[in-house]
C-alpha cells in the first residue's frame, strides 16, 4: 500500500509474474459495492469501512461479522469480512509494503506465515462468497451484482494465493477471472464505476510489459493499454464508489512508476484528506517527495508523521517505518549522524526482522561513511545474522569485504 521506492514491473520470459503483480500492488480493499453510484451503506458497514481505512482491522472485522450474521446470504457482506480478515493478517506481517514487490525477489520471497486457522477461515469465506454469487447467477445469468461480487471474490482470493501461498498459477487464474467478470459488468453497465478499478489496473500492467512479453500475452487473449488503464483508475477514483480509495491507491502507485510525481502526490493527498488516520497514506506523501528529490520537504512530512504516531493520531502505526524513511531523507541531505540516529531508533523499535535488517544495513553504511569501521562491521554482522539469505545480507557481506564508500 505504501511503497518505499518506485516498483519496477518484472519483465521475465513469461507473462505470469507480471500479471500477478497487479494483485500485490493494487492492495485492493472492499470491491463490493451495491451499484455504480455512491453506496448507501447501513451504519454498521460504514463504521466497518471507517475502521478498515484507519488500519483498525480488528474493529472492522467485528463490524463486518455482525453484518454477515444479519445478512448471511449476501455475498457483498461476506466479501467485506473476507477482505478485512485477509488485510488484517497481511498488515500484521508487514506484507502491505509494496517495496517488497518492487524487485524480482518477490518471486522467491518467503510465504507470509499465517496460522492454519487464519488460512482456513480465508479459504472458507472465499468459497462461501463464490457459492452465494454462483447461486444467484444460476438463477439469473443477467444478475450484474452477482457477477460483480464473484469478480470481487476472485480478486481477493488471487491476492491471498499470490502473497500468502505463493501459488502462482492458481493466483493467475483467479486474477484473470476477476478481470473477466469486471469487464463483463462494464459491458452490461458502463456506469458501474467500481468495476473499473481491477480492469484499469490490469490494463496498465499488461500495457507496461515489454513488447515480446506483451505479444505472448496477446496470443493468450490478454491485452492492455497503459493510458487506458490510468484513465479507468482515475474515473473510478473520482466516482466516490466503494473502490474509489483503492483506485486512487493504484493510480498513485502507477503514476509514481511513470515518474509523474506531482500528479501522484496530488492523488495521495486526496487519500490523506479522506482518511486522515491512515498511517500508510500519510507515509506515502513523504515517500513521493523523496522519490521526486525533494528530501527537505519529505523529511518535514516524516517528522510530522512520527510526532503524530507518538501522540496516537494513527491507529496501529508502524513508527519504525517512518523512522527508516526519515533516515533515508536525512541521508540524502547529507545529515549522516541524524540519519544514523533514525535507523538506530527504527531497529530498536521494530519487531519485524526485515525492517530491523534494513536499519542495520543502513546504519553500517553510514558508520563506514563516518570512518567508524568497527561499528560498521558490527552492524553488518548483525544484519546478516537476522537472515543470511536476503539481498540485504548479500550487500552486508560485500561491505564486510570492502568498506562502503557510497555510490
Amino acid at each position: 500500500m505504501t511503497p518505499y521506492r518506485t516498483p519496477v514491473l518484472p519483465s521475465p520470459g513469461n507473462i505470469l509474474p507480471a500479471l500477478l503483480l497487479v494483485t500485490t500492488l493494487l492492495v485492493t480493499s472492499g470491491w463490493c459495492s451495491s451499484g455504480p453510484k455512491t453506496p448507501n451503506y447501513d451504519a454498521l458497514t460504514r463504521k466497518g469501512w471507517d475502521h478498515f481505512y484507519s488500519l483498525e482491522y480488528d474493529q472492522a472485522v467485528d463490524d463486518f461479522q455482525q453484518v454477515v450474521n444479519a445478512r448471511p446470504d449476501d455475498a457483498s457482506a461476506v466479501n467485506h469480512l473476507l477482505d478485512a480478515i485477509l488485510y488484517r493478517e497481511l498488515y500484521r506481517y508487514n506484507a502491505l509494503d509494496t517495496r517488497l514487490y518492487a524487485k524480482q525477489g518477490f518471486l522467491t520471497s518467503k510465504q507470509v506465515p499465517l496460522s492454519a486457522s487464519s488460512k482456513s477461515e480465508i479459504r472458507d469465506l472465499s468459497e462461501r462468497a463464490l457459492s452465494l454469487s454462483e447461486k444467484r447467477l444460476k438463477s439469473d445469468p443477467n444478475d450484474v451484482q452477482a457477477l460483480y461480487n464473484r469478480g470481487t471474490t476472485e480478486g481477493i482470493r488471487a491476492t491471498y494465493l499470490v502473497i500468502v501461498e505463493k501459488s502462482w498459477f492458481a493466483g493467475l487464474r483467479s486474477a484473470l477471472a476477476a478481470r473477466r467478470d469486471q469487464e463483463e459488468v462494464l459491458k452490461r453497465r458502463p456506469d458501474w464505476s467500481d468495476a473499473k478499478t481491477i480492469v484499469g489496473a490490469h490494463q496498465y500492467v499488461v500495457g507496461s510489459l515489454t513488447l515480446p512479453v506483451k505479444a505472448m500475452a496477446g496470443v493468450a487473449g490478454i491485452h492492455g493499454d497503459k493510458k487506458k488503464g490510468l484513465e479507468l483508475l482515475a474515473e473510478a477514483g473520482r466516482a466516490n464508489g466503494e473502490t474509489s480509495t483503492d483506485a486512487r491507491v493504484a493510480l498513485a502507485l502507477f503514476l509514481r512508476r511513470e515518474e509523474r510525481f506531482p500528479e501522484a502526490l496530488q492523488v495521495v493527498r486526496t487519500l490523506t484528506h479522506d482518511h486522515p488516520r491512515n498511517f500508510l497514506f500519510a507515509l506515502e506523501e513523504g515517500n513521493l517527495l523523496s522519490e521526486d528529490g525533494k528530501n527537505s520537504e519529505a523529511a518535514d512530512v516524516f517528522e510530522k508523521l512520527i510526532e503524530g504516531c507518538k501522540k496516537g493520531k494513527y491507529p496501529n502505526a508502524r513508527i519504525e517505518t517512518a523512522q527508516v524513511a526519515l533516515g533515508d531523507a536525512l541521508r540524502a541531505r547529507g545529515q549522516l549522524q541524524e540519519a544514523f540516529q533514525q535507523y538506530q531508533e527504527a531497529g530498536a523499535a521494530s519487531s519485524n526482522p526485515e525492517i530491523r535488517q534494513r536499519a542495520l544495513l543502513e546504519s553500517g553504511e553510514i558508520s563506514d561513511l563516518l570512518s567508524k569501521r568497527d561499528q560498521a562491521v558490527k552492524e553488518y554482522q548483525a544484519a546478516i545474522a537476522l537472515d543470511g539469505s536476503s539481498e540485504e545480507a548479500d550487500t552486508a557481506r560485500k561491505h564486510l569485504d570492502k568498506p562502503y564508500r557510497g555510490h
